[in-house]
């Protein structure tokens, strides 16, 4: 094995060398953080010749499964839903939204590794919950930014060129690359607004970063959504860092946001992760900004993108909860992967 990681990394090193010389064309968008020049040189670094503990996630789920609940998807609500808003969790940042006769799909993966490699890479700690063609046909899918554990291939392209995707700025490209028509594929940049029957759709911001290699990073944008679909307001927060300035505004300009998708997951070490992913105080946090009535835990118990043990990310969370005084029940609630929750937008 160390052999293996040792030639990975001179190939990388080699390949590379010259990917740090442009910060990106959206480089300046993290206006509120010191600039990080890391990649993925650095991130493989630190995973296997650093000095922090990594826990093995894989591990620890197969010896108990009920850290990550995961139940039986029932079909028949995604594919006849009710009158009322529901969300179905899927893993990771994966929830499908169905209210008023719309289905919209959130950085759809439901492959076995978040990787551009079929043989390695971040690999599933629990079974996808279905197919993509158990889904119900989707109306609108709405994509954070380009990482692989967001932006999949094989998904996509299960899913087919005659949805509507939602998209940051630059990667129209990509989707065509995909076969996908440009008119279902509509860019936003921040605070971009557009209606689709009856979803409003808006791009808000997030402090994150973009790449699909080394040579494309910063190209593309990245994104948080405020969707709104008649008396429903959902803010899908895709993988963000924290600051008290962006989610403060979002949450200004909308200010009746009934449910929050917020990322709990993928933060440890703090000194490398805590720029781009919030870990569960400040997840907590970003609900208080944004002022909605109630939130999901996501981005988290699908894939291990950190060091830190799902066990841990349980116990932080309860932590931080308690500390803030903050009722269990609805605040950053941790769905089971495949639960579908229905939801009442008037409590």
């Amino acid at each position: 094995m160390r052999w293996l990681i040792l030639f990975i990394t001179i190939l990388i090193i080699v390949v590379g060398v010259s990917s740090c010389s442009s910060p990106g064309r959206f480089a300046d968008r993290n206006p509120h953080v010191t600039p990080k020049d890391t990649n993925a040189i650095d991130f493989f670094m630190m995973r296997w010749f650093g000095d922090d503990p990594w826990a093995d996630q894989l591990a620890e789920v197969k010896n108990n499964p009920n850290l990550v609940p995961q139940v039986p998807i029932d079909l028949s609500a995604i594919q006849t839903p009710a009158a009322a808003p529901q969300i179905t969790w899927l893993g990771h940042a994966t929830f499908l939204l169905q209210y008023r006769g719309l289905t919209i799909l959130t950085d759809p993966i439901l492959s076995e590794r978040a990787s551009p490699l079929s043989f390695t890479g971040p690999e599933r700690l629990t079974p996808a919950p279905l197919t993509v063609s158990e889904l119900p046909p989707i109306d609108v899918v709405v994509i954070s930014h380009n990482h692989y554990d967001h932006l999949d291939e094989e998904t996509i392209a299960g899913l087919g060129p005659a949805v509507n995707y939602m998209v940051p700025l630059g990667l129209s490209e990509w989707f065509s690359e995909q076969g996908i028509g440009s008119e279902r594929v509509h860019e936003f940049d921040w605070w971009q607004q557009a209606n689709f029957g009856p979803l409003a759709v808006t791009a808000t911001p997030s402090q994150h970063w973009s790449a699909r290699s080394l040579w494309d990073k910063n190209e593309t944008l990245w994104a948080s959504w405020h969707l709104q679909i008649g008396d429903w307001q959902v803010w899908f927060g895709g993988d963000t860092g924290y600051n008290p300035y962006q989610f403060k505004e979002i949450g200004q300009r909308f200010p009746d946001i009934d449910d929050a998708l917020i990322p709990v997951g993928a933060y440890l070490p703090r000194w490398f992760m805590q720029p781009q992913h919030v870990d569960p105080a400040e997840a907590l946090q970003i609900h208080n900004d944004l002022g909605a009535s109630r939130s999901y835990a996501m981005h988290w118990g699908t894939y291990q993108l950190a060091a830190e043990s799902i066990e841990q990310t349980r116990q932080d969370l309860a932590a931080a909860k308690q500390k803030a005084k903050v009722p269990a029940d609805h605040v950053l609630k941790l769905l089971a992967i495949g639960k579908t929750e229905r939801v009442d937008t008037f409590n």
